[in-house]
């Protein structure tokens, strides 16, 4: 059974960079499609980011384009996530999520099409 688990956040100033990483065990990753999510206190979850199985496909949120990028290695089952110019805004939890559902059916890692989900990593953009 897939077991997802993120990594990688912590405190950074704005304007700096991080890449958070989403490590999987249980079952091969190269079958799921797998979106990136954030949480900020007191608001609904986002969905940031999706890459599909080969990674040849991405999608981003209107609200990280240009400065997130999502990639994956499929032979170290770990997807990441690249985020420059971070902004006090991008302060949240950190989840990234998985699904078998086809890429553009799932509406690009939608949240209800997402079937496993990792704990998260709490993201602190301060100075």
């Amino acid at each position: 059974q897939l077991q997802l688990v993120e990594s990688g956040g912590g405190l950074v100033q704005p304007g700096g960079s991080l890449r958070l990483s989403c490590a999987a065990s249980g079952s091969s990753l190269d079958t799921y499609n797998i979106g990136w999510f954030r949480q900020a206190s007191g608001k609904e979850r986002e969905r940031l980011a999706c890459i599909n199985m080969a990674g040849s496909l991405t999608n981003y949120a209107g609200s990280v384009t240009g400065r997130f990028t999502i990639s994956r290695d499929n032979a170290k089952n770990t997807v990441y996530l690249q985020m420059n110019n971070l902004k006090p805004e991008d302060t949240g939890v950190y989840s990234c999520a998985a699904t078998t559902r086809p890429y553009y059916a799932s509406a690009q890692c939608g949240e209800p099409a997402m079937e496993v989900w990792g704990s998260g990593t709490l993201l602190t953009v301060s100075s």
